[in-house]
């Protein structure tokens, strides 16, 4: 029958998958480092190293070249000062020698450089150095300066002098576009000057300049207590009150204002016997050249132009101030000339370079008190003297 048969058997289920075999334990990992990112490092400081060591090394090096080119220098017979050495300016192959010295800027006595040098020292040394040295025949000064402190243009001044004095050795001025004042002041003794027709020299005079500020203070309230030891330590104060003075104020200011002028008219007069004095010395040095030229003389008025006026080259030569008009070659032949001498080499004196000496102009700087103003008005300039040009007291 039918219902007989056996169903059929059920399909078999799947055999259950074994359990997986345990994993072997996992070695315990530490965490990461957390890196953090690092700018690069500034090169700043590098460079500023790498540069101090070259300024340190170029100095090393120029002490020791400086001081090998003095032992040659010496053994040349150059000259036997340790702060100078000769420096050619223009090479003939000749055996003589004209010794260049230039007067250029503010005559000072403050120091110019490092090495504590000031105008005035630097040319008594130049000479000092042209009149040891034989082969030296003249010296050409190379001037172009406004003037300067009193002191310094007067060293200068009594320097070359004495140079011409104990030397048979010329020394001829030759102006460039300024020598005035103070600039004519060192011009004054040598034994021929020359300029060019535009070049500007003159300004002989004296001149004592201060403010008086004491008008604007009463303006803003303000009134000066001063305590002295004498009634003339305060003398060209700018805080006295001029319009309100009392009669012994009064009479206070006109004393002072006579001693002021007394001192003016004594530098004036020793101004003056500078200029009559060098030109004087200068007629009678070359009343002996063999060609018989003895330069210009000073006119008969020329004191009446010792007002502070400006001259020209031209102006200067037609009162005497100057012996000829030319440029700087003519003051060359002019030199070679008068020292009887033919295509003569050119030197000069040089202070020798040296990197560590700049470091000292950082130093503290030097101040001076006193004073005198010559020439004219100094308004930019402290109570002070000096031979100065007008256009360079402002």
């Amino acid at each position: 029958m039918e219902n007989d048969v056996p169903p059929p058997n059920p399909p078999a289920s799947p055999a259950t998958p074994p359990p997986p075999p345990p994993l072997p334990p996992r070695p315990a990992v530490n965490p990461a480092p957390i890196i953090l990112e690092r700018k690069p490092a500034g090169r700043g400081w590098i460079i500023a190293t790498i540069v101090l060591a070259i300024i340190l090394a170029f100095t090393l090096v120029s002490k020791m070249v400086g001081t090998v080119m003095e032992s040659i220098a010496s053994a040349e017979g150059m000259g036997g000062s340790p702060h100078l050495l000769e420096v050619s300016l223009e090479n003939n192959a000749s055996s003589d020698k004209i010794a260049v010295i230039p007067i250029e800027g503010i005559i000072s006595s403050a120091s110019f450089d490092g090495n504590g040098y000031s105008m005035a020292e630097l040319v008594e040394d130049q000479l000092k150095l042209a009149g040891e040295d034989d082969q030296v025949k003249a010296v050409l000064l190379k001037v172009n300066s406004p003037g300067g402190e009193v002191l310094a243009s007067d060293d200068i001044y009594n320097a070359i002098m004495k140079f011409q004095n104990e030397h048979n050795k010329p020394v001829i001025a030759s102006m460039g576009n300024l020598a005035a004042s103070g600039g004519y002041y060192v011009s004054a003794p040598c034994r021929w000057i020359i300029a060019n027709e535009l070049t500007i020299t003159g300004s002989i005079g004296v001149i004592m300049h201060t403010y008086n500020y004491r008008g604007l203070m009463n303006k803003v309230g303000m009134k000066p207590m001063v305590y002295k030891s004498g009634k003339f330590k305060d003398m060209l104060s700018g805080e006295k009150d001029l319009e309100n003075a009392s009669p012994s104020e009064k009479e206070e200011i006109l004393e002072e204002t006579a001693m002021v002028n007394k001192m003016v008219n004594e530098t004036f007069e020793k101004f003056k016997t500078v200029i009559a004095d060098g030109r004087k010395f200068s007629s009678n040095r070359n009343q002996l050249n063999a060609d018989g030229e003895t330069g210009r003389a000073l006119a008969t008025n020329w004191t009446g132009l010792a007002d502070g006026r400006i001259l020209s080259g031209k102006e200067a030569l037609e009162h005497g101030f100057v012996d000829e008009l030319g440029n700087w070659r003519a003051a060359i032949r002019r030199t070679e000339k008068l020292a009887g001498i033919e295509d003569a080499d050119l030197i000069t004196y040089q202070v020798p370079f040296n990197l560590g000496s700049l470091f000292s102009l950082f130093g503290k700087s030097q101040t001076k008190s006193i004073k005198v103003d010559l020439g004219f008005d100094l308004p930019k300039l402290s109570s002070g003297l000096y031979f100065l040009a007008p256009s360079f007291a402002r």
